[in-house]
């Protein structure tokens, strides 16, 4: 079979991996022209790398690539879509377990599906943790997954848009605008979740956050059972207490995790296990004892009194919203980045509502948020540097004892970083070394 691997970064290499086989011939297709290929493979490299895919039997896409840029660049061969797949679809193909537990939705995914693996495991289950959270999902079939075994998957709009097929239990999150530097608009945006249900039968299970309508329609698309979460009968916070199915569950003031958004993120958890163990032992220990995920409200260190929190993850201003809520004391906060086509009127609003004592503004979006910073009377931010030890070295002097310095940017990195995660290590290494 002639095989062509669309994009090699990331989940390219896993798949090349996967293909490589005496019966198939791989070519490794890239933006990259200067990339040294792997042995064993053929190179379609350069600005002309999607050209010509009709000569080929099967095209996997990686999930940074839009499925409309293969059709653009191939304007003779629309059907060109029906040779195409991806490592997310290919796992589900010939996944020896159909205990498959997708994740998707705006934010949150990441700490969610680690919240349902743990839980799983303290039940003594065992759990597969893979897909956009670091281990693409065909390197998991290296682990040797039996019928028996549970696999989580967070699933991105990346890994979704061609999905053609749904787990056993899906879950969507809350869902906002987010990514429409990629998409068409925001209506693709939400059909991309949707693939994660649409494919369901009357015996699989759909769980959505009640107090989002996206999220609700998303989950709506499934045949099979319908459940929210945030109320019953899924898990939900009453009177400061978390509960599912009539039973306390914990207090909130007894959760690692921090900021009121992870109660959320909890309650969807607690959901989906629940439809597969009521062991309530395991669940309540993992929630007692889960602190979180790195770069998402990580504490870093506290210095003369001052706490440094990193929450480069949030990339979006809602994200930035909910770690500028989850703490009452007076903040200094680290905000902007690259654009990806968001509005930032909310949160100017958030800055002047919540305790903000200064902003520094940062990057290609700086000038957009002190416009709506403007706009609702908000006049505490200074121009924070550009580099990660100045943007630090301006926030410690303008912190004080009992502080609070949060990075926590509401835009994407690709500005001034490599990518969210860079930003992070660099704000705990600049940190680190006051």
């Amino acid at each position: 079979m002639r095989i062509a691997i669309l994009g090699f970064a990331g989940q390219g290499q896993s798949s090349f991996e996967y293909w490589n086989t005496p019966d198939n011939e791989i070519t490794i297709c890239d933006r990259d022209s200067n990339l040294i290929l792997p042995e064993g493979a053929d190179g379609q490299l350069g600005e002309n790398y999607l050209k010509n895919m009709d000569r080929f039997d099967l095209l996997v896409r990686t999930p940074s690539l839009h499925p409309r840029e293969i059709v653009a660049a191939n304007p003779e061969s629309p059907e060109i879509l029906d040779k195409v797949t991806s490592n997310t679809n290919e796992f589900f193909r010939v996944c020896p377990t159909k205990n498959i537990i997708g994740v998707t939705g705006t934010k949150g995914k990441g700490t969610t599906s680690t919240l349902i693996a743990k839980m799983l495991e303290s039940d003594d289950k065992t759990v597969h943790l893979g897909g956009n959270i670091g281990t693409p999902p065909l390197e998991l079939l290296k682990n040797n997954i039996q019928p028996n075994h549970w696999v989580v998957l967070e699933l991105a709009n990346f890994q979704l848009i061609d999905l053609k097929y749904s787990p056993h239990i899906a879950v969507c999150l809350m869902v906002v605008s987010e990514h429409m530097d990629w998409h068409e608009d925001f209506e693709e945006y939400v059909a991309a979740k949707q693939q994660l249900f649409i494919n369901q039968t009357e015996t699989d299970i759909a769980i959505y956050f009640a107090q989002n309508e996206n999220s609700e329609s998303i989950a709506s698309a499934s045949e099979g059972e319908l459940i929210p979460y945030y109320e019953n009968p899924g898990a939900f916070v009453k009177d400061k207490t978390m509960v599912i199915d009539s039973q306390n569950i914990c207090e909130v003031s007894e959760v690692a995790l921090l900021g009121k958004h992870n109660w959320q993120n909890i309650c969807a958890a607690v959901t989906a296990v629940w439809q597969v163990t009521q062991n309530m032992k395991a669940i309540r220990s993992v929630i007692k004892s889960f602190k979180g995920m790195e770069h998402r409200l990580e504490f870093v260190r506290e210095i003369d009194g001052v706490s440094y929190y990193d929450d480069s993850f949030g990339t979006t201003p809602e994200t930035a919203i909910v770690a500028i809520e989850a703490f009452d004391q007076p903040k200094i906060v680290i905000l902007g980045g690259s654009d990806k086509g968001s509005k930032y009127t909310e949160l100017a609003k958030a800055v002047s509502n919540n305790n903000v004592k200064k902003v520094l503004l940062i990057g290609q979006m700086a000038a957009a948020i002190k416009s709506e910073l403007d706009k609702v009377g908000f006049a505490d931010y200074i121009d924070g540097g550009s580099s990660m030890k100045e943007m630090i070295d301006i926030a410690r002097k303008n912190a004080s004892k009992d502080d609070v310095v949060l990075l926590s940017t509401g835009c994407a990195s690709f500005d001034m970083f490599k990518n969210y995660k860079d930003r992070g290590e660099q704000f705990k290494k600049s940190v680190q070394a006051l």
